[in-house]
Protein backbone atom coordinates (compact mmCIF):
# COMPACT_ATOMS: atom_id res chain seq x y z
CA UNK A 1 0.00 0.00 0.00
CA UNK A 2 0.92 3.23 -0.60
CA UNK A 3 0.09 6.21 1.56
CA UNK A 4 0.35 10.22 1.10
CA UNK A 5 -0.76 13.31 3.43
CA UNK A 6 -1.50 16.54 1.94
CA UNK A 7 -1.49 19.48 3.83
CA UNK A 8 -2.72 22.97 2.85
CA UNK A 9 -1.36 24.90 5.53
CA UNK A 10 -3.70 27.76 5.26
CA UNK A 11 -6.80 25.91 5.86
CA UNK A 12 -4.94 23.67 7.98
CA UNK A 13 -6.83 20.63 5.98
CA UNK A 14 -5.09 17.19 5.41
CA UNK A 15 -6.13 15.20 2.51
CA UNK A 16 -5.23 11.28 2.15
CA UNK A 17 -3.76 8.89 -1.04
CA UNK A 18 -4.39 5.70 -0.38
CA UNK A 19 -2.70 3.66 -3.09
CA UNK A 20 -2.68 -0.45 -4.29
CA UNK A 21 0.70 -0.80 -5.92
CA UNK A 22 -0.23 -4.29 -7.11
CA UNK A 23 -3.16 -2.48 -9.80
CA UNK A 24 -2.35 1.06 -9.80
CA UNK A 25 -5.46 2.07 -8.50
CA UNK A 26 -5.53 4.81 -6.08
CA UNK A 27 -8.22 6.23 -3.79
CA UNK A 28 -8.05 10.07 -2.47
CA UNK A 29 -10.08 11.11 0.76
CA UNK A 30 -11.41 14.56 1.48
CA UNK A 31 -9.89 16.31 -1.32
CA UNK A 32 -9.46 20.14 -2.45
CA UNK A 33 -10.95 21.27 -5.16
CA UNK A 34 -7.80 21.79 -7.19
CA UNK A 35 -7.51 18.57 -7.82
CA UNK A 36 -4.48 18.86 -10.24
CA UNK A 37 -1.90 18.47 -7.44
CA UNK A 38 -3.25 15.18 -6.62
CA UNK A 39 -2.90 13.95 -10.30
CA UNK A 40 -0.28 15.17 -10.45
CA UNK A 41 1.35 13.13 -7.67
CA UNK A 42 -0.58 10.11 -8.02
CA UNK A 43 0.94 10.05 -11.56
CA UNK A 44 4.41 10.58 -10.48
CA UNK A 45 3.88 7.47 -8.00
CA UNK A 46 2.38 5.12 -10.97
CA UNK A 47 -0.91 5.19 -9.71
CA UNK A 48 -4.37 6.34 -11.23
CA UNK A 49 -6.86 7.93 -9.42
CA UNK A 50 -9.98 5.70 -9.52
CA UNK A 51 -12.24 7.01 -6.36
CA UNK A 52 -12.84 9.23 -4.01
CA UNK A 53 -14.22 8.96 -0.86
CA UNK A 54 -15.51 11.80 1.46
CA UNK A 55 -15.56 11.48 5.37
CA UNK A 56 -18.62 14.20 5.27
CA UNK A 57 -20.02 17.96 3.76
CA UNK A 58 -17.31 19.78 4.72
CA UNK A 59 -18.03 23.40 6.11
CA UNK A 60 -14.21 25.12 5.39
CA UNK A 61 -13.34 23.99 1.61
CA UNK A 62 -14.86 23.10 -1.16
CA UNK A 63 -14.90 19.52 -2.03
CA UNK A 64 -12.67 18.22 -5.39
CA UNK A 65 -15.12 15.07 -5.50
CA UNK A 66 -17.49 16.55 -7.91
CA UNK A 67 -14.51 17.54 -10.07
CA UNK A 68 -12.80 14.27 -10.06
CA UNK A 69 -15.93 12.27 -11.20
CA UNK A 70 -16.97 14.64 -14.37
CA UNK A 71 -13.00 15.19 -15.35
CA UNK A 72 -11.79 11.76 -14.52
CA UNK A 73 -14.73 9.29 -14.29
CA UNK A 74 -13.70 9.04 -10.70
CA UNK A 75 -16.46 6.47 -8.73
CA UNK A 76 -17.67 8.36 -5.32
CA UNK A 77 -17.64 7.22 -2.03
CA UNK A 78 -20.22 9.69 -0.10
CA UNK A 79 -22.31 9.11 3.21
CA UNK A 80 -25.61 8.04 3.06
CA UNK A 81 -26.40 9.00 6.82
CA UNK A 82 -27.61 12.29 7.84
CA UNK A 83 -30.42 12.29 4.82
CA UNK A 84 -33.47 12.68 7.40
CA UNK A 85 -31.73 15.75 8.47
CA UNK A 86 -31.03 17.24 5.43
CA UNK A 87 -27.80 16.50 4.93
CA UNK A 88 -27.07 14.30 2.24
CA UNK A 89 -24.98 15.10 -0.82
CA UNK A 90 -27.58 16.59 -3.01
CA UNK A 91 -25.49 16.67 -6.14
CA UNK A 92 -24.42 13.46 -6.15
CA UNK A 93 -28.34 11.43 -6.00
CA UNK A 94 -29.66 12.15 -9.10
CA UNK A 95 -26.55 12.38 -11.32
CA UNK A 96 -24.98 10.09 -13.72
CA UNK A 97 -21.55 9.40 -11.88
CA UNK A 98 -20.80 6.18 -10.66
CA UNK A 99 -21.67 6.67 -6.93
CA UNK A 100 -22.46 4.38 -3.90
CA UNK A 101 -23.60 5.75 -1.22
CA UNK A 102 -22.14 4.30 2.54
CA UNK A 103 -24.40 3.12 5.22
CA UNK A 104 -22.20 2.14 8.79
CA UNK A 105 -20.51 -1.08 7.83
CA UNK A 106 -20.54 -0.83 4.52
CA UNK A 107 -17.09 -1.75 2.78
CA UNK A 108 -15.44 -1.35 -0.79
CA UNK A 109 -12.04 -2.17 -2.06
CA UNK A 110 -9.23 -0.33 -3.97
CA UNK A 111 -7.24 -3.05 -5.77
CA UNK A 112 -6.42 -5.29 -2.81
CA UNK A 113 -6.85 -2.24 0.00
CA UNK A 114 -10.36 -2.80 2.00
CA UNK A 115 -11.98 0.18 3.24
CA UNK A 116 -15.11 0.18 5.78
CA UNK A 117 -17.46 3.10 6.72
CA UNK A 118 -18.09 3.64 10.32
CA UNK A 119 -20.71 6.35 11.07
CA UNK A 120 -19.23 8.66 13.32
CA UNK A 121 -21.82 11.44 13.80
CA UNK A 122 -21.58 14.73 16.21
CA UNK A 123 -19.75 17.18 14.39
CA UNK A 124 -21.95 16.69 10.95
CA UNK A 125 -24.84 14.35 11.23
CA UNK A 126 -23.65 12.68 7.69
CA UNK A 127 -20.00 12.11 9.21
CA UNK A 128 -18.37 8.70 8.67
CA UNK A 129 -14.63 7.87 9.37
CA UNK A 130 -13.10 5.58 6.73
CA UNK A 131 -10.86 2.39 8.75
CA UNK A 132 -8.54 0.85 6.10
CA UNK A 133 -6.70 -2.75 5.92
CA UNK A 134 -4.18 -3.35 3.36
CA UNK A 135 -4.51 -7.12 2.14
CA UNK A 136 -2.02 -6.58 -0.48
CA UNK A 137 0.63 -6.05 2.46
CA UNK A 138 -1.14 -9.54 3.95
CA UNK A 139 -2.71 -7.75 6.79
CA UNK A 140 -6.01 -8.86 8.63
CA UNK A 141 -6.50 -6.03 10.98
CA UNK A 142 -6.36 -2.39 10.08
CA UNK A 143 -3.52 -0.15 9.63
CA UNK A 144 -5.46 3.36 10.41
CA UNK A 145 -8.52 5.35 10.04
CA UNK A 146 -9.37 8.46 8.60
CA UNK A 147 -11.22 10.44 11.27
CA UNK A 148 -12.34 13.18 9.12
CA UNK A 149 -13.05 15.94 11.36
CA UNK A 150 -14.67 13.71 14.52
CA UNK A 151 -11.07 13.12 16.19
CA UNK A 152 -7.73 15.41 16.08
CA UNK A 153 -4.70 14.76 17.35
CA UNK A 154 -5.53 16.78 20.88
CA UNK A 155 -9.19 17.54 20.19
CA UNK A 156 -12.30 16.75 18.67
CA UNK A 157 -14.50 18.10 15.86
CA UNK A 158 -16.81 20.91 16.88
CA UNK A 159 -20.08 19.73 17.79
CA UNK A 160 -21.92 23.43 16.96
CA UNK A 161 -20.86 24.41 13.71
CA UNK A 162 -24.36 23.38 12.06
CA UNK A 163 -25.84 26.11 14.42
CA UNK A 164 -22.63 28.50 14.08
CA UNK A 165 -22.11 28.56 10.83
CA UNK A 166 -25.21 27.04 8.72
CA UNK A 167 -27.59 28.70 10.78
CA UNK A 168 -29.28 25.65 12.08
CA UNK A 169 -30.77 27.03 15.85
CA UNK A 170 -30.62 24.77 18.93
CA UNK A 171 -29.20 21.56 17.53
CA UNK A 172 -25.60 21.98 18.80
CA UNK A 173 -26.39 20.90 22.67
CA UNK A 174 -28.05 17.77 20.76
CA UNK A 175 -24.80 17.46 18.33
CA UNK A 176 -22.04 17.59 20.93
CA UNK A 177 -24.77 14.74 22.58
CA UNK A 178 -24.38 12.88 19.24
CA UNK A 179 -20.62 12.89 19.16
CA UNK A 180 -20.38 11.76 23.01
CA UNK A 181 -22.54 8.79 21.70
CA UNK A 182 -19.87 8.10 18.60
CA UNK A 183 -16.80 8.30 21.20
CA UNK A 184 -17.10 4.75 22.13
CA UNK A 185 -16.40 3.65 18.46
CA UNK A 186 -12.99 5.21 18.60
CA UNK A 187 -12.13 4.35 21.83
CA UNK A 188 -13.06 0.17 21.25
CA UNK A 189 -10.36 0.54 18.13
CA UNK A 190 -6.88 -1.44 18.61
CA UNK A 191 -4.60 1.08 20.42
CA UNK A 192 -1.76 0.42 16.82
CA UNK A 193 -3.72 1.66 14.39
CA UNK A 194 -2.77 5.48 12.64
CA UNK A 195 -5.63 8.32 13.40
CA UNK A 196 -5.61 10.53 9.57
CA UNK A 197 -7.42 13.26 10.80
CA UNK A 198 -8.47 15.99 8.06
CA UNK A 199 -7.08 19.10 10.16
CA UNK A 200 -4.66 20.32 12.48
CA UNK A 201 -3.17 23.25 14.41
CA UNK A 202 -5.09 26.46 12.65
CA UNK A 203 -8.20 24.86 11.92
CA UNK A 204 -11.42 26.46 13.63
CA UNK A 205 -13.40 22.90 13.56
CA UNK A 206 -11.73 22.78 16.90
CA UNK A 207 -10.64 24.67 19.46
CA UNK A 208 -7.05 23.08 20.11
CA UNK A 209 -6.03 20.85 17.27
CA UNK A 210 -2.55 19.68 17.40
CA UNK A 211 0.31 20.89 15.00
CA UNK A 212 1.33 16.72 14.75
CA UNK A 213 0.20 15.34 11.22
CA UNK A 214 -0.93 12.00 12.70
CA UNK A 215 -1.42 10.50 15.42
CA UNK A 216 -2.46 7.01 17.00
CA UNK A 217 -5.50 5.77 18.50
CA UNK A 218 -3.61 4.75 21.49
CA UNK A 219 -2.11 7.88 22.00
CA UNK A 220 -5.51 9.93 21.86
CA UNK A 221 -7.02 7.75 24.13
CA UNK A 222 -4.16 9.17 26.61
CA UNK A 223 -3.49 12.09 26.31
CA UNK A 224 -6.66 13.88 23.89
CA UNK A 225 -8.23 16.67 26.12
CA UNK A 226 -11.59 16.83 24.54
CA UNK A 227 -11.86 12.65 24.91
CA UNK A 228 -10.79 12.69 28.35
CA UNK A 229 -13.93 15.36 28.77
CA UNK A 230 -15.95 12.50 28.36
CA UNK A 231 -14.94 10.35 31.54
CA UNK A 232 -16.45 12.64 33.50
CA UNK A 233 -19.87 11.71 31.61
CA UNK A 234 -22.48 13.13 29.04
CA UNK A 235 -23.10 16.71 30.54
CA UNK A 236 -19.67 17.18 31.51
CA UNK A 237 -18.52 16.30 28.13
CA UNK A 238 -21.36 18.39 26.49
CA UNK A 239 -20.24 21.48 28.97
CA UNK A 240 -16.55 20.97 27.84
CA UNK A 241 -16.68 20.71 24.14
CA UNK A 242 -18.98 23.59 22.99
CA UNK A 243 -17.08 26.13 25.70
CA UNK A 244 -14.30 27.89 24.11
CA UNK A 245 -15.04 27.39 20.41
CA UNK A 246 -13.62 29.86 18.00
CA UNK A 247 -15.91 32.23 15.92
CA UNK A 248 -16.18 30.99 12.51
CA UNK A 249 -15.61 32.48 9.36
CA UNK A 250 -18.56 33.59 7.54
CA UNK A 251 -17.90 31.65 4.06
CA UNK A 252 -18.84 28.39 6.51
CA UNK A 253 -22.33 28.70 5.63
CA UNK A 254 -21.55 28.95 2.04
CA UNK A 255 -19.18 26.43 1.98
CA UNK A 256 -21.46 23.61 3.57
CA UNK A 257 -24.20 24.88 1.23
CA UNK A 258 -22.04 24.21 -2.23
CA UNK A 259 -20.80 20.35 -0.70
CA UNK A 260 -23.94 19.69 -0.24
CA UNK A 261 -25.90 20.91 -3.19
CA UNK A 262 -23.41 21.12 -5.67
CA UNK A 263 -19.66 22.46 -6.30
CA UNK A 264 -19.42 24.74 -9.51
CA UNK A 265 -16.99 22.99 -11.69
CA UNK A 266 -13.28 24.41 -12.36
CA UNK A 267 -12.21 23.02 -15.28
CA UNK A 268 -8.47 24.42 -14.58
CA UNK A 269 -6.92 26.87 -12.45
CA UNK A 270 -8.34 30.48 -13.28
CA UNK A 271 -5.35 32.44 -15.08
CA UNK A 272 -6.10 36.03 -14.34
CA UNK A 273 -4.27 38.51 -16.73
CA UNK A 274 -1.38 40.96 -15.46
CA UNK A 275 -3.14 44.35 -16.14
CA UNK A 276 -1.28 47.57 -17.21
CA UNK A 277 -1.17 50.60 -14.91
CA UNK A 278 -3.91 51.95 -16.62
CA UNK A 279 -5.87 48.96 -16.71
CA UNK A 280 -5.76 48.42 -13.23
CA UNK A 281 -6.76 52.15 -13.18
CA UNK A 282 -10.57 51.42 -14.57
CA UNK A 283 -11.08 48.22 -12.26
CA UNK A 284 -10.29 50.91 -9.03
CA UNK A 285 -12.94 52.85 -10.65
CA UNK A 286 -15.35 49.95 -11.14
CA UNK A 287 -17.16 50.18 -7.75
CA UNK A 288 -18.01 46.55 -8.26
CA UNK A 289 -14.27 45.31 -8.34
CA UNK A 290 -13.04 45.07 -5.03
CA UNK A 291 -9.20 45.28 -4.77
CA UNK A 292 -7.40 42.73 -2.60
CA UNK A 293 -3.58 43.88 -1.17
CA UNK A 294 -1.29 40.83 -0.26
CA UNK A 295 1.24 42.82 1.12
CA UNK A 296 2.82 41.59 4.15
CA UNK A 297 4.04 44.64 5.03
CA UNK A 298 1.26 46.01 7.42
CA UNK A 299 2.40 49.47 8.21
CA UNK A 300 2.89 49.87 4.85
CA UNK A 301 -0.61 49.33 3.65
CA UNK A 302 -1.63 51.33 6.31
CA UNK A 303 0.35 54.29 5.14
CA UNK A 304 -0.32 54.33 1.45
CA UNK A 305 -3.03 51.84 -0.10
CA UNK A 306 -6.11 52.38 -2.82
CA UNK A 307 -9.13 53.45 -1.23
CA UNK A 308 -11.29 50.96 -0.83
CA UNK A 309 -8.92 48.01 -0.63
CA UNK A 310 -9.19 44.92 1.34
CA UNK A 311 -5.96 44.02 3.28
CA UNK A 312 -5.38 40.41 2.89
CA UNK A 313 -1.87 39.68 3.52
CA UNK A 314 -0.32 36.71 1.51
CA UNK A 315 0.20 34.33 4.50
CA UNK A 316 -1.44 31.64 6.25
CA UNK A 317 -4.61 34.48 7.39
CA UNK A 318 -5.09 34.57 3.29
CA UNK A 319 -7.91 32.44 3.22
CA UNK A 320 -9.48 33.41 6.45
CA UNK A 321 -9.42 37.27 5.35
CA UNK A 322 -10.87 37.08 2.00
CA UNK A 323 -13.35 34.47 2.89
CA UNK A 324 -15.00 36.27 6.70
CA UNK A 325 -14.68 39.59 4.85
CA UNK A 326 -15.79 39.20 1.32
CA UNK A 327 -19.10 38.16 1.78
CA UNK A 328 -20.18 37.92 -2.68
CA UNK A 329 -17.95 34.97 -3.79
CA UNK A 330 -19.24 36.19 -7.04
CA UNK A 331 -17.36 40.15 -6.53
CA UNK A 332 -14.91 40.70 -9.01
CA UNK A 333 -11.69 40.45 -7.44
CA UNK A 334 -8.27 42.10 -8.30
CA UNK A 335 -5.39 40.88 -6.29
CA UNK A 336 -2.11 43.06 -5.89
CA UNK A 337 0.19 40.32 -5.77
CA UNK A 338 3.89 39.41 -6.35
CA UNK A 339 4.20 37.69 -9.47
CA UNK A 340 5.47 34.86 -7.49
CA UNK A 341 2.94 34.08 -5.39
CA UNK A 342 -0.08 34.99 -7.88
CA UNK A 343 -0.77 31.32 -8.49
CA UNK A 344 -0.74 30.80 -4.37
CA UNK A 345 -2.86 33.12 -4.63
CA UNK A 346 -5.51 32.08 -7.05
CA UNK A 347 -4.75 27.95 -5.25
CA UNK A 348 -5.94 29.80 -1.92
CA UNK A 349 -9.39 31.47 -3.40
CA UNK A 350 -10.62 28.69 -5.50
CA UNK A 351 -10.33 26.45 -2.36
CA UNK A 352 -13.25 28.72 -0.64
CA UNK A 353 -15.03 29.64 -3.66
CA UNK A 354 -14.00 32.91 -5.10
CA UNK A 355 -13.21 31.71 -8.91
CA UNK A 356 -14.06 35.73 -10.54
CA UNK A 357 -10.43 36.73 -10.48
CA UNK A 358 -10.75 39.59 -13.23
CA UNK A 359 -6.49 40.64 -13.04
CA UNK A 360 -3.94 41.27 -11.30
CA UNK A 361 -0.70 43.81 -10.57
CA UNK A 362 2.62 43.88 -8.89
CA UNK A 363 3.95 45.88 -6.02
CA UNK A 364 5.46 47.35 -8.25
CA UNK A 365 2.76 48.46 -10.84
CA UNK A 366 0.91 49.97 -7.61
CA UNK A 367 4.37 51.88 -6.81
CA UNK A 368 3.61 53.35 -10.26
CA UNK A 369 0.17 53.65 -10.03
CA UNK A 370 0.99 55.57 -7.32
CA UNK A 371 3.55 57.70 -8.49
CA UNK A 372 1.32 58.72 -11.73
CA UNK A 373 -1.03 60.69 -9.42
CA UNK A 374 -3.68 58.22 -8.80
CA UNK A 375 -5.62 58.45 -5.47
CA UNK A 376 -4.40 56.62 -2.29
CA UNK A 377 -5.57 56.28 1.61
CA UNK A 378 -4.47 55.57 4.72
CA UNK A 379 -4.99 54.76 7.84
CA UNK A 380 -3.39 56.12 11.32
CA UNK A 381 -1.46 53.93 13.05
CA UNK A 382 -1.06 53.79 16.70
CA UNK A 383 1.31 52.41 19.42
CA UNK A 384 -0.28 49.95 22.40
CA UNK A 385 1.15 52.29 24.67
CA UNK A 386 -0.63 55.22 23.05
CA UNK A 387 -3.60 53.67 23.58
CA UNK A 388 -4.62 54.97 27.03
CA UNK A 389 -4.09 58.75 25.86
CA UNK A 390 -6.07 58.36 22.47
CA UNK A 391 -8.91 56.43 24.78
CA UNK A 392 -9.78 60.07 26.67
CA UNK A 393 -11.23 61.32 23.87
CA UNK A 394 -14.82 61.01 24.29
CA UNK A 395 -15.90 59.35 20.70
CA UNK A 396 -13.57 57.11 20.76
CA UNK A 397 -13.82 53.08 21.77
CA UNK A 398 -11.77 50.39 21.70
CA UNK A 399 -12.43 47.22 19.06
CA UNK A 400 -11.11 44.03 19.55
CA UNK A 401 -11.48 41.76 17.26
CA UNK A 402 -10.35 38.73 18.73
CA UNK A 403 -11.71 35.64 19.27
CA UNK A 404 -14.44 35.69 22.07
CA UNK A 405 -12.31 32.93 24.23
CA UNK A 406 -9.14 35.39 23.86
CA UNK A 407 -11.08 38.64 24.76
CA UNK A 408 -12.82 37.12 27.76
CA UNK A 409 -9.30 35.69 29.13
CA UNK A 410 -8.11 39.57 29.59
CA UNK A 411 -9.16 42.57 27.32
CA UNK A 412 -8.43 46.31 27.45
CA UNK A 413 -11.59 48.19 30.15
CA UNK A 414 -14.24 48.43 28.00
CA UNK A 415 -13.46 47.40 24.76
CA UNK A 416 -16.08 46.20 22.67
CA UNK A 417 -15.53 42.48 21.50
CA UNK A 418 -16.17 41.51 17.55
CA UNK A 419 -14.27 38.81 16.01
CA UNK A 420 -12.97 39.46 12.39
CA UNK A 421 -14.28 36.15 11.31
CA UNK A 422 -17.67 37.60 12.27
CA UNK A 423 -17.16 41.40 11.38
CA UNK A 424 -19.79 41.33 8.52
CA UNK A 425 -22.06 39.88 10.72
CA UNK A 426 -21.29 41.96 13.64
CA UNK A 427 -21.82 45.80 12.02
CA UNK A 428 -25.66 46.25 12.85
CA UNK A 429 -25.87 44.94 16.62
CA UNK A 430 -22.12 45.59 17.60
CA UNK A 431 -19.47 47.54 15.94
CA UNK A 432 -20.13 51.05 17.40
CA UNK A 433 -21.39 53.98 15.15
CA UNK A 434 -20.59 57.87 15.03
CA UNK A 435 -17.15 56.96 17.11
CA UNK A 436 -13.27 56.30 16.39
CA UNK A 437 -12.32 52.41 16.29
CA UNK A 438 -9.05 51.83 17.91
CA UNK A 439 -8.76 48.52 16.58
CA UNK A 440 -6.74 45.90 17.79
CA UNK A 441 -6.24 42.53 18.28
CA UNK A 442 -3.29 40.00 20.01
CA UNK A 443 -0.56 40.86 17.44
CA UNK A 444 -1.90 43.48 14.78
CA UNK A 445 -2.55 41.02 12.43
CA UNK A 446 -5.93 40.25 12.76
CA UNK A 447 -6.84 44.15 13.24
CA UNK A 448 -5.06 45.49 10.16
CA UNK A 449 -7.61 43.93 8.22
CA UNK A 450 -10.20 44.53 10.05
CA UNK A 451 -9.19 48.05 9.66
CA UNK A 452 -9.54 48.17 6.05
CA UNK A 453 -12.71 46.35 5.93
CA UNK A 454 -14.20 48.76 8.50
CA UNK A 455 -12.55 51.89 6.44
CA UNK A 456 -14.59 50.26 3.44
CA UNK A 457 -17.62 50.22 5.04
CA UNK A 458 -17.46 54.21 6.27
CA UNK A 459 -15.68 53.95 9.89
CA UNK A 460 -13.46 56.23 11.13
CA UNK A 461 -10.53 53.91 12.42
CA UNK A 462 -7.41 53.76 14.12
CA UNK A 463 -4.83 50.67 13.53
CA UNK A 464 -3.36 49.50 16.81
CA UNK A 465 -0.08 47.69 16.05
CA UNK A 466 1.65 45.49 18.40
CA UNK A 467 1.21 43.19 21.24
CA UNK A 468 -1.70 42.95 23.79
CA UNK A 469 0.88 40.74 25.81
CA UNK A 470 3.02 43.44 25.91
CA UNK A 471 0.06 46.05 27.13
CA UNK A 472 -0.84 43.44 29.81
CA UNK A 473 2.05 43.83 31.51
CA UNK A 474 2.08 47.33 32.19
CA UNK A 475 -1.96 47.49 32.75
CA UNK A 476 -4.59 46.22 34.71
CA UNK A 477 -6.53 44.03 32.31
CA UNK A 478 -10.40 43.06 32.38
CA UNK A 479 -11.47 39.79 32.11
CA UNK A 480 -15.17 38.33 31.16
CA UNK A 481 -17.55 38.09 28.35
CA UNK A 482 -18.16 41.64 26.24
CA UNK A 483 -20.98 43.40 27.71
CA UNK A 484 -23.42 45.05 25.11
CA UNK A 485 -22.02 47.68 23.44
CA UNK A 486 -23.21 51.69 22.84
CA UNK A 487 -23.65 51.69 18.99
CA UNK A 488 -24.15 55.24 18.93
Amino acid sequence: MLFRQYRDPKLAQYAYLVGCQQTKEALIIDPLRDIDQYVEAAEAEGLTITAVAETHIHADFLSGAREFAERHGAKLYLSDEGADEGWASNWAKDSNYDVTFLRDGDSFTIGAIDVTAVHTPGHTPEHVSFVVVDRGGGATTPIGIATGDFVFVGDLGRPDLLEQAAGMHGVQEDSARTLFQSLPKFQGLGDELQVWPAHGAGSTCGKALGAVPMTTVGYEKRYNASLAAAAGGEEAFVDAILSGQPEPQMYFARMKRDNRDGVPLLGGLPRPPHLTVLEFARMVEDESTLIVDTHLDRSGFMARHVPGALYAPMNKAFNTVVGSLVIDETRPLVLVVEEGKLEEGIRDLVRIGYDNVVGYLTPEGLDRYFEEGHPSASIPELAFDELDVALREEAVAALDVRFASEFVEGHVPGAVNASYTRLPAYLEDRVPRGKTLLVHCATGARAAAACAFLAREGYDVRYVNGSIADYADSHTTATGPAEEPALV
